[in-house]
């Protein structure tokens, strides 16, 4: 009897019931940012459709650092591409998911040439914007260097299906395809954030003809920025740079102190400070071994910060490096989640598949993997502490209960499934009084 039911059935399977069977039961292609079964609490996407456009700026008249020479600064129009991912409304046959393209390599780098690659997020290209639920708060996002707009959308889509409008850009002179001189880099990273804030702000005015009209509000706005992106964000929201990067700046550009302006002492750079950034999340920010903050720059970051970083960074530092950048924010109320026994890699996406084909070095590979930890249980660890810190500075929602953690080790920590809260730190500190 059993023998004839089984025949039956593969005799079914050859019509079109069975590709409506295995349609069915086949589970659904994981895509950068799903939630894992171990996925914290807050780690799930949204309720809403999310869209994605890109724009792009110019900054015009900004010094031409990479050519400039001693008493001779030139100037240029900056071009910054900008990805924006918002709250949508799609119709019913929609489909939900997106094509990226990005690259690996390096354009400065013949040993590590560029070769593109598409990956898939759940976004919808170009979709209509979600117009009925009033103003989004704002979220800025900055690459590392080399990186791309494309390098955290595990965390852009995320917040956006959450009720945030999230700008990431492609820093010139910064991305795998147009990588230049590190002096760039030091100067334009905060730079561009404060310029493309003013942008998106101005794009955000009600009864605009752009599609972020009335969708965005500027006033009420978080940074994201992740190593040379964490040295920016860090430094728009107060933390001026010393006197020291100064010195390294001026020797390495043979003579210029453009980046001056963005110091500690700095009258212009005091005067930069903007009341429309609520809270900063600096995922292993870049700088502190280099002597690009000291104890006075540190003081002016009062902004509710959320550091993020491994225990064993070996590009940033830990002790001596985004531990004593916590340490040294004495006036902010200001967050660290460590990742025990990681290194520098706990922002970005997993490594895309293509780092897994045959000939493919490990230099690329290692641009995104972490030695001791699962890249995709990174992403949705952040995704549930990135939640919640936004969520209670931009939204004024009810999350402190999951920057709690439990003091006793074997009881698991708010949000957290039982026994995967093991390998974190949560450290905190309140601003001196």
């Amino acid at each position: 009897m059993k023998q004839y039911i089984l025949i039956l059935f593969a005799g079914l399977c050859g019509f079109t019931f069975c590709h409506l069977l295995q349609a069915q039961v086949q589970p659904e292609t994981f895509v950068v940012g799903d939630a894992l079964p171990d996925a914290p609490e807050l780690s799930p996407r949204g309720t809403y459709a999310v869209g994605v456009q890109t724009v792009t700026f110019v900054n015009k008249g900004q010094v031409d650092i990479l050519k400039s020479k001693e008493g001779s600064e030139p100037k240029y129009d900056r071009p910054l591409k900008v990805e924006i991912w918002y709250p949508a409304t799609l119709p019913g046959a929609a489909t939900k998911l997106v094509s990226y393209e990005s690259v690996l390599g390096r354009s400065n780098d013949p040993k590590r040439p560029i070769i593109p690659f598409n990956f898939t997020g759940r976004a919808v290209r170009d979709a209509a914007p979600n117009t009925k639920d009033g103003t989004f708060p704002l979220v800025i996002v900055s690459h590392g260097y080399p990186g791309s707009r494309y390098l955290l959308t595990y965390l852009t889509e995320n917040l956006a299906s959450k009720g945030y409008v999230v700008a990431a850009i492609d820093h010139t002179e910064s991305t795998y395809q147009d990588l230049s001189g590190f002096q760039s880099t030091l100067l334009n990273r905060p730079k561009d954030i404060l310029f493309v804030l003013n942008q998106l702000a101005e794009l955000s005015k009600p009864k605009g003809k752009h599609f972020l009209s009335g969708l965005a509000d500027a006033s009420n706005t978080a940074l994201i920025g992740y190593s040379m992106g964490g040295y920016g964000v860090l430094n728009v929201a107060g933390a001026g740079y010393s006197s020291q990067l100064t010195t390294f700046f001026t020797n390495m550009t043979g003579g210029s102190k453009a980046i001056e302006v963005r110091t500690s002492q700095s009258p212009e750079y005091k005067a930069s400070m903007d009341s429309r950034i609520k809270a900063i999340v600096a995922f292993a920010p870049w700088g502190m071994e280099r002597g690009i903050w000291d104890s006075e720059g540190l003081q002016g970051l009062k902004t509710p910060t959320f550091f993020i970083a491994g225990s064993q960074d070996d590009v940033s530092g830990y002790e001596k490096g985004v531990k004593a950048i916590y340490t040294g924010s004495v006036n902010a109320d200001r967050y660290m989640l460590v990742y025990v026994n990681a290194r520098h890699n706990v922002a970005p996406n997993p490594p895309p598949a293509q780092t897994l084909q045959p000939g493919m070095t490990m230099d690329e590979y290692y641009h995104y993997a972490e030695p001791a930890w699962n890249e995709r249980r990174i992403n949705n660890i952040n995704q549930h502490f990135v939640t919640a810190f936004l969520g209670i500075h931009l939204k004024k929602q009810d999350f402190q209960k999951y920057l709690q953690p439990e003091s006793d080790t074997t009881k698991p920590w708010p949000g957290f499934k039982p026994r995967t809260s093991v390998g974190l730190e949560l450290l905190h500190d309140s601003p001196v009084k």
